[in-house]
């Protein structure tokens, strides 16, 4: 099966945690290292994102994220098609920039 625009997801997690006592700071932490550690990257500072070859392999990471919630704040998932994400406009200040990376993906017969 050939991979194409509609079929490659992206996840983008939103979150706004607590951090003004150190439990809280500490549960950020956790929370934040938990995505890096199943392959988010940041676009944000309460934004990260993750590339994922299919709805099937989104949904395993979404259920990750769901295992690591923390106690407190607000959290975000939603899954969005390359396609989608190919249209986002970016800027900084004024100037637009290109979009993050790709990942680039080994397809084995």
């Amino acid at each position: 099966m050939q991979l194409n625009a509609y079929q490659i997801m992206w996840i983008l997690v939103f979150f706004d945690l607590p951090t003004e006592t150190a439990k809280d700071r500490k549960r950020y932490a956790k929370f934040r290292k938990g995505l890096l550690e199943d392959g988010f990257s940041m676009f944000q500072f309460s934004i990260y994102l993750r590339h994922c070859s299919s709805r099937e392999n989104a949904e395993v990471h979404i259920k990750r994220i769901k295992r690591i919630l923390p106690e407190l704040g607000h959290v975000g998932i939603i899954c969005i098609t390359d396609k989608q994400f190919g249209q986002m406009e970016l800027f900084f200040g004024k100037k637009e920039t290109a979009l993050p990376d790709i990942p680039q993906q080994l397809e084995l017969f």
